[in-house]
């Protein structure tokens, strides 16, 4: 049973609810977003497991950055954790699901598969994503999906190039452009 179903948050709940706004402060300022804060025992230490994430993806000289960061931040306040941690700060990995518009803009032009809350599952090229849905590839033909119909998305990794028809279809040769300006 949960420590909520005994009437409220155990001594691991407390903890990490006085960490996540130190955390995401840190994370913020170092230019990411705050994807999952994860806070485990290891023996006497705790063991903070930070994910960042940002619309541009990140690369590992900025999981570094972000790390220093969050490491000044709860050096700081040692009111908050006074115990010997160890942080790890990482990036999502390719196997995350894609659960937030910012997972679906960061894979713009990529492959992932899909499976619906109706059951049915394909793979398609992601295009435009907004806040209500994402535009897919799907056999050659363009697809609007809403994220609520949306069950389960993963990246497939791709070993070839994608084809240069897909890309147009999904106005590819618009954004490099724009993007190049």
């Amino acid at each position: 049973m949960s420590s909520r179903q005994h009437g409220g948050p155990g001594p691991r709940d407390q903890l990490t609810a006085q960490l996540e706004p130190v955390v995401d402060e840190a994370v913020r300022a170092a230019g990411f977003e705050l994807e999952q804060l994860d806070v485990r025992s290891a023996g006497r230490r705790r063991v903070l497991r930070v994910v960042v994430d940002s619309e541009r993806g990140v690369n590992l000289d900025e999981v570094a950055d972000a790390s220093r960061s969050v490491a000044e931040a709860l050096d700081a306040r040692e009111d908050v954790l006074p115990d010997a941690y160890t942080l790890e700060v990482s990036s999502r990995g390719l196997d995350a699901p894609l659960t937030k518009p910012r997972h679906w803009r960061h894979t713009r032009l990529r492959l992932a598969k899909v499976r619906l809350s109706d059951g049915a599952e394909f793979v398609g090229r992601v295009g435009d994503a907004d806040d209500e849905g994402v535009q897919l590839l799907v056999g050659g033909s363009l697809r609007r999906v809403t994220y609520t119909d949306i069950a389960r998305a993963l990246v497939e990794v791709e070993f070839s190039e994608p084809k240069a028809a897909d890309l147009a279809l999904l106005g590819a040769n618009d954004t490099t452009e724009e993007e190049s300006k």
